[in-house]
C-alpha cells in the first residue's frame, strides 16, 4: 500500500482510490491505534461530513470500523471542518472524524482524523495507522460501540461563533457563498442570529455542485454580484468552510494575507497579539511582509500548509497566523482555520472602525506575482539545488530586484517540478526576470534525449 495520509488526511477519487473498504480498514486502524496511544478500552469520536454525494457511504463505513472496536460515534451529519474540531473539545471526545475534501470537486472525498484536542494527528500515529491497516484484524470480541444523532450540535457551534464578536452587524449589507458545502445551514442561522442583513448564493447542495464555480477558489461570480447588489462584503469560503476570501465594497479580492494584516493591526492596537508576532508561509505575499515590517510587527515563514503555519503557532505561542487561500488560524479562537470565525472578525473591525473593507486593505500594498511551474526529471529535481548555474542566476535576478521584489524557486513536494516564483512592482520586469530563471532550470536540470 502506498501512503495513504497527505498534508491534510485522506484523500482520492471516490470508489477508486477512496472506497468503503478503505474507509471500513481506516476506521479499526484508527480505534485501534487511537486505544493504545490514549490507554484506554473504549473511545468516543464525533463524525461530520460536507455534502458530498458519497458522504453517506464512507461515514457509514468508518462508522461501522470504529464501532466494530467497541468505540462510540456521535453523528452531527453534515458540519464544517473547524465545527467539528470545536466539538472535539466541547464534547470531551478523544477525536474527530471529517468526511470532506475541502476545495476538490465533488468526485473527490477524504478523511480527516483529530486528536482529542482538536489537532490533525500527528505524522507518527498517522504512520502508525497506516502501517496496521495491510494487516488489520478485529481484536474485540465482545463489545459493540454506540452511536448516537446530535442535532442541537449544529446550533452550539454557531453560539459559538456568534460570541467570538462584540459589535452588532446591523448597517452592513453582506453577500455569502457557501460554495453548496458544509456551511451552507450554519451560515444561514450564524447570520440570522446576528440580526444581519444577508443574502446567500451557492446554497443549495444537491451532493454533485460543491464548489463548482463557487465558493473560495472560484470568487468571479461573488465579485459581480456584490457590485451590482451594492453590498459592503462579499465572503466566499470552501466546501468544508476552513478557508475564507472576501470581496470588498468595490468587488476586489482580498485574499489571506490582507485578512492576516487587517486582523494583526487591530489585535495590535489592542495589545492582544501574542508575541507582536504573524505566522505565514514562504508564499505568503512581499507586500504581508513589508506590512509587517513597518508595523513592527515580526514576521515568522514556514512552509506551505496550514499544517505547518499551526506547528508554528504552537510551538512558538503565537495566536495569529494563516495563508494566502484563506486559511486563517486565530489560536485563541479556535484549533484550526475557520472560515465562518474568520469572517465574522472582518466584520466586527469593520464595524469598530467604521470603515469600508476597501480602506481597511489599504494598509497593506499587494505585490504583482508571477509563478512558472517547470517539469523536471526526477534525477534534475534532486540535482537542482546543486547546480551553480541556477544558483547564479537568482542571485543576479536577486540582485536587480534589490529590496523591491523576492524570488523564490522551490522543488515540488509531490510532482517532478520546480516551481519558481517572483514578486515585485513591476509585473512586465519580474515576468521577464521569471522566464529566464525557468528557461535556465529547464536547459540546466532535463537530461538530453
Amino acid at each position: 500500500m502506498g501512503k495513504l495520509f497527505g498534508t491534510d488526511g485522506v484523500r482520492g477519487l471516490v470508489n477508486q482510490e477512496l472506497t468503503a473498504g478503505l474507509a471500513l480498514k481506516l476506521g479499526v486502524s484508527i480505534a485501534q491505534i487511537m486505544k493504545q496511544k490514549l490507554k484506554k478500552d473504549s473511545l468516543t469520536f464525533v463524525i461530520g461530513t460536507d455534502t458530498r454525494e458519497s458522504k453517506d457511504m464512507l461515514s457509514s463505513a468508518i462508522t461501522a470500523g470504529i464501532l466494530s472496536e467497541g468505540c462510540n460515534i456521535i453523528d452531527v451529519g453534515i458540519f464544517p471542518t473547524p465545527g467539528i474540531a470545536y466539538l472535539v473539545k466541547k464534547y470531551q471526545t478523544d477525536g474527530g472524524i471529517i468526511i470532506s475534501a475541502s476545495h476538490n470537486p465533488s468526485e473527490y472525498n477524504g478523511i480527516k482524523v483529530l486528536n482529542n484536542q482538536g489537532f490533525k494527528l500527528s505524522d507518527t500515529i498517522e504512520e502508525e495507522i497506516e502501517e496496521i491497516m495491510p494487516h488489520i484484524g478485529w481484536s474485540n470480541k465482545n463489545k459493540v460501540g454506540t452511536y448516537e444523532q446530535r442535532k442541537e450540535a449544529i446550533n452550539t457551534y454557531v453560539d459559538y461563533l456568534a460570541h467570538t464578536i462584540d459589535h452588532s452587524l446591523e448597517g452592513l449589507k453582506i453577500l455569502v457563498d457557501t460554495a453548496n458545502g458544509a456551511a451552507y445551514e450554519t451560515a444561514n442561522l450564524l447570520f440570522q442570529k446576528l440580526n444581519a442583513s444577508y443574502t446567500l448564493i451557492n446554497n443549495e447542495p444537491n451532493g454533485t455542485n460543491i464548489n463548482q464555480k463557487a465558493g473560495s477558489t472560484h470568487i468571479e461570480g461573488l465579485q459581480e454580484k456584490v457590485k451590482e447588489g451594492s453590498y459592503d462584503i462579499g465572503i466566499a469560503y470552501d466546501g468544508d468552510a476552513d478557508r475564507c476570501i472576501l470581496v470588498d465594497e468595490l468587488g476586489n479580492e482580498i485574499d489571506g494575507d490582507y485578512i492576516l494584516a487587517i486582523t494583526g493591526k487591530s489585535l495590535k492596537e489592542k495589545n492582544q497579539l501574542d508575541n507582536n508576532t504573524i505566522v505565514g508561509t514562504v508564499m505568503s505575499n512581499l507586500g504581508l511582509i513589508k506590512f509587517c515590517e513597518k508595523e513592527n510587527i515580526h514576521f515568522v515563514k514556514t512552509k506551505v500548509g496550514d499544517k505547518y503555519v499551526l506547528e508554528e503557532m504552537l510551538k512558538m505561542k503565537d495566536c495569529l497566523g494563516g495563508e494566502q487561500s484563506g486559511h486563517i488560524i486565530f489560536s485563541k479562537l479556535a484549533s484550526t482555520g475557520d472560515g465562518e470565525l474568520t469572517s465574522l472578525q472582518i466584520l466586527n473591525i469593520m464595524q469598530e472602525k467604521k470603515e469600508k473593507l476597501s480602506n481597511l486593505a489599504k494598509i497593506m500594498e499587494k505585490y504583482p506575482q508571477v509563478m512558472i511551474n517547470v517539469a523536471v526529471s526526477p534525477k534534475g529535481k534532486e540535482d537542482y539545488p546543486e547546480n551553480q548555474k541556477i544558483q547564479e542566476m537568482i542571485k543576479q535576478v536577486e540582485k536587480e530586484l534589490k529590496e523591491e521584489g523576492r524570488v523564490l524557486v522551490r522543488p515540488s513536494g509531490t510532482e517532478n517540478l520546480i516551481r519558481v516564483m517572483i514578486e515585485g512592482k513591476d509585473k512586465e520586469m519580474i515576468t521577464t526576470y521569471c522566464r529566464q530563471i525557468a528557461q535556465t532550470i529547464e536547459e540546466e536540470l532535463n537530461e538530453q534525449e
